[in-house]
């Protein structure tokens, strides 16, 4: 079984199992639950509920693991002939979650 979730700005494809990086959550402490109620799409072996625009009565459940951070990225400004050059950067924080439970 397989769904399409919606968490913010982001969709993703999720499984039983499976682990997910989304943008962080405050208040969201290792080994507690989250509840998705925005699925978009619940699939299982040929049968496929789509919604319109989420299915009715759907739920993802999922166990928070902890904080991470992405890789890092490099922003780079830049004129020509201006003599500007800035550099900056960040690594983005984001929470893991593990897939407990696909409810449809």
């Amino acid at each position: 079984m397989y769904a399409i979730l919606s968490d913010r700005t982001n969709q993703t494809t999720v499984r039983v199992g499976d682990e997910i990086q989304c943008d962080l959550m405050d208040g969201a402490s290792p080994g507690s639950t989250i509840t998705f109620d925005q699925v978009l799409l619940v699939g299982d072996e040929g049968n496929v509920k789509l919604g319109k625009p989420l299915v009715e009565g759907a739920s993802v459940t999922g166990e928070v693991l902890g904080e991470v951070k992405g890789k890092k990225l490099v922003i780079f400004r830049f004129k020509r002939r201006k003599n500007i050059r800035v550099k900056n950067g960040h690594r983005q924080r984001y929470t893991r979650v593990r897939i407990t439970e696909i409810n449809a």
